[in-house]
Formats: structure tokens, C-alpha cells, sequence
């Protein structure tokens, strides 16, 4: 029954002209243009993409050219509706018989085979691996910072943030952080005391604590501490584990 029906296969997508349409459904060819130019134009004024249904094309005849189109499924469908008649219920239900043979040969040919086949169930698979890979890393992150955060509910100083890094096997110490955060600019040595940046003052990862104090001699003073706040905990445990 199919080889009364001229679908065409253009790279994939699948046509039938309004030639073959209006043969097989007794029309004038003309008249089937005219209710395609029509369907189109209120399309348009809807804001439908007219190229998803419908390609504008052209023939030649006894040396003339005429304007024909070619339809994808859909525009065939759209347009046969319109269609009345048992002829016409037959024609349209072969199209669609047509069309769903086509389709289901195009996507046969086209699976890979083989090594190919091979080839992209590796890929596949390594996608699955990494994907699972990334969930247990961010479970992993989330659990340490948990026990990492436990404890504190203030603001601590540098030096006890070396130690909960270093649980966390962060190869650091007092000195060697304070060396980092001297490096990467979050603090400044004034000549007596680390200070913190007032960058991340005001974004709340350090903060400054002034510590009196009384010299031997009985004259008082502050010393001044750098302090990493909560929010800033968190903050470089991330940086570090993460």
C-alpha cells in the first residue's frame, strides 16, 4: 500500500508535496495552494512558525515554473483535516501509516552499531560514574562541614581555625595560614599585628577584637586580634575541603 505514497526524506525530515496531495485527494492543485497560503497566513498573525509545517517550493511544467509546498507530518496533518469524505479518511490514514514507517526506518538506520554502539555506552556510563562521583563529593564536603561547624557558635581566632582544618587533613598550622591569608590578600601585617582586609570586614568573614592588656611595667594597652567570624568558618572550610 505504500508504494502508492510519495514521502520525501530530506536529511531526516520527512515530506510529501501538495502535488501528491491533491492527486490522491481529488483536488485541483491549485485549490490546495490556496488553502495552504491560507492556513500560513493566520499562522503568521498567530506567531506560529510556519517552516515547522510548511516549505515553500516550485515545479516546472510544459516550461513553466508553479509554486507548490512540501509539508512536513504535521502540515500534513493540519491540512488534511479539512479533507472530507471516505476517500479522503482512507488517503489520510495511509499518510499517516506512510509517515510512521519512515520515521521508524530512519531511526533504525540511524542507531549505532557495533563500536559505535560500544563507544557511547562507555561514554554513558562514565557520565553515570561522574555524576555519582560529584554527589558523594558534595555529600562528603556537607558532612565534614557539619562536624567542622558543631562546635563553633562564635567567632574564633586563626589559630583555631588551623586546628579544625588540620583534623580535616589540611596540611596547615597557625604560622602556615596566616602565611595564606597573608598571600591570597585577606589579611595585612602592619609591622605588629595581622590585619584583616577591610573587604572581608564588611562581607563578614573577619573581624577585628581589641584584647587589653597591662605591661610589666603597669601601663596599659590592646593588642589586636584577627578573628574569623561564624559566616567566615564556614567560609574557608569550603575553600579548603572543597
Amino acid at each position: 500500500m505504500n508504494d502508492l505514497i510519495n514521502i520525501e526524506n530530506k536529511d531526516g525530515l520527512l515530506f510529501v508535496s501538495s502535488r501528491e496531495i491533491a492527486e490522491r485527494f481529488e483536488k485541483r492543485h491549485n485549490d490546495v495552494v490556496k488553502v495552504i497560503e491560507s492556513k500560513i497566513n493566520i499562522l503568521t498573525t498567530e506567531n506560529f512558525v510556519v517552516k515547522k509545517y510548511f516549505i515553500e517550493s516550485s515545479f516546472f511544467h510544459n516550461g513553466n515554473e508553479y509554486k507548490e509546498f512540501l509539508l512536513t507530518r504535521d502540515g500534513f496533518s493540519f491540512i488534511a483535516l479539512g479533507f472530507t469524505g471516505s476517500k479522503a479518511d482512507v488517503w489520510r490514514l495511509r499518510y499517516i501509516e506512510a509517515f510512521n514507517q519512515m520515521e521508524y526506518e530512519i531511526k533504525r538506520i540511524n542507531q549505532p552499531q557495533g563500536e559505535e554502539f560500544m563507544a557511547l555506552a562507555v561514554l554513558q556510563a562514565q557520565k553515570i560514574i561522574d555524576s555519582r562521583d560529584a554527589q558523594l563529593r558534595d555529600q562528603r564536603l556537607k558532612v565534614l562541614l557539619a562536624e567542622a561547624l558543631t562546635a563553633s557558635e562564635t567567632s574564633i581566632e586563626v589559630g583555631e581555625l588551623a586546628k579544625i582544618l588540620a583534623q580535616k587533613g589540611v596540611d596547615t598550622g597557625p604560622n602556615k595560614l596566616f602565611d595564606w591569608l597573608r598571600t591570597n590578600k585577606y589579611v595585612y601585617y602592619d609591622g605588629k599585628y595581622n590585619i584583616p582586609m577591610q573587604e572581608y570586614i564588611n562581607n563578614g568573614l573577619l573581624e577585628i577584637e581589641h584584647v587589653p592588656f597591662t605591661k610589666p611595667y603597669g601601663e596599659h594597652d590592646v593588642s589586636i586580634k584577627t578573628m574569623v567570624t561564624v559566616k567566615g568558618q564556614e567560609y574557608f572550610i569550603k575553600k579548603f575541603l572543597g
